[in-house]
């Protein structure tokens, strides 16, 4: 409980395990004997979590996905898969931390895995740039893509970005333009693609690897061309108004499977993933081994045409 970190919806759920937490420590003194209010408050417990997190707003969405707690891109590669070899730079420039990829199996099944990746302290978030990639992330990743297609190997990404690095020096590099020609080419790649936002998807940093046959989002993640708080602070000039914000922009993953813009939802632990990463684990793996069920064995160009399309389609207002 004391290690855990709690958001302030949260606080009736965690005064209740206080609760259950101190009459455990009753009964194991032997002063009463608390058996019945053991059941009686892990009941209130479960009714408080359901009433909580079935009912929560988009801004309260945004906080799970960037719990200091909830599994990262590495995180799941260790747990859905095996024989993983991670491959470093994008041949021109360096190698770019903050996305991580390379080649491993799923249940026997050889993917190339790319995704975001974020750090837990203060050194590791310096290293992985808080997840924000430079344009030479970008390319790696490009790279790896192509290295996959040449293997005939499906993509799969996990996207986690609080968006592309803003930097001068990324813009000097190229960052548009690194991010454009991911979408470009992984539009036409051969071979399946598979995109899932495990956490934060932010704007182009995360679209830069996000053009899949199916497209994904965790069940309490948030996918958006912008950030509440970015949006607040255009809009009205402050932050203060990003829960208002966060709701206009319909960010969540039922609000975004409801417009059409993402394939499915990858259920997730009540609460988040943080509560029971191996659920988490289990399920992402589930639903990647489930959506390559259902591409591979389809016609290349017929795939190919059917990725085009759905992303052509997307915004088309159609007026009856």
């Amino acid at each position: 409980m004391a290690n855990q970190n709690w958001f302030d919806f949260e606080k009736d759920i965690v005064e209740l395990m206080d609760q259950l937490e101190k009459a455990k420590e009753t009964h194991e003194k032997g002063k009463l004997d608390m058996t019945d209010m053991f059941s009686t408050l892990e009941s209130k417990i479960e009714e408080a979590k359901k009433s909580v997190y079935e009912n929560l707003t988009g801004w309260q969405k945004v906080q799970i996905s960037r719990h200091p707690d909830r599994p990262y891109t590495l995180d799941y590669i260790e747990n859905i898969a095996t024989d993983f070899i991670e491959l470093h730079g994008d041949r021109h420039v360096k190698d770019d931390k903050a996305i991580v990829g390379g080649f491993a199996n799923i249940d026997g099944k050889p993917f190339m895995i790319i995704g975001q990746q974020k750090g837990r302290n203060t050194k590791q978030r310096q290293m992985r740039n808080f997840g924000m990639p430079n344009p030479e992330g970008y390319r790696k990743a490009l790279r790896l893509m192509k290295m996959a297609e040449k293997f005939n190997v499906p993509v799969l990404t996990l996207i986690d970005t609080p968006g592309a690095s803003p930097g001068l020096e990324a813009e000097e590099r190229g960052q548009g333009e690194a991010i454009a020609r991911n979408l470009l080419e992984m539009s036409v790649l051969k071979v399946p693609v598979i995109c899932i936002v495990i956490g934060e998807g932010a704007s182009g940093g995360a679209l830069g690897i996000g053009v899949g046959d199916r497209v994904l989002m965790m069940e309490y993640t948030w996918y958006s061309v912008i950030s509440p708080e970015s949006c607040s602070s255009i809009l009205w000039r402050t932050w203060e108004m990003k829960e208002r914000a966060a709701e206009a922009l319909k960010l969540s993953a039922t609000d975004m499977l409801q417009n059409r813009l993402v394939d499915g939802i990858v259920p997730e632990p009540l609460g988040g993933a943080h509560h029971n990463p191996q659920m988490a684990y289990d399920s992402l793996k589930q639903a990647v081994l489930t959506c390559l069920g259902e591409l591979e064995g389809m016609d290349v160009e017929d795939r190919i045409q059917q990725r085009i399309a759905k992303f052509s389609q997307m915004g088309v207002v159609v007026d009856a």
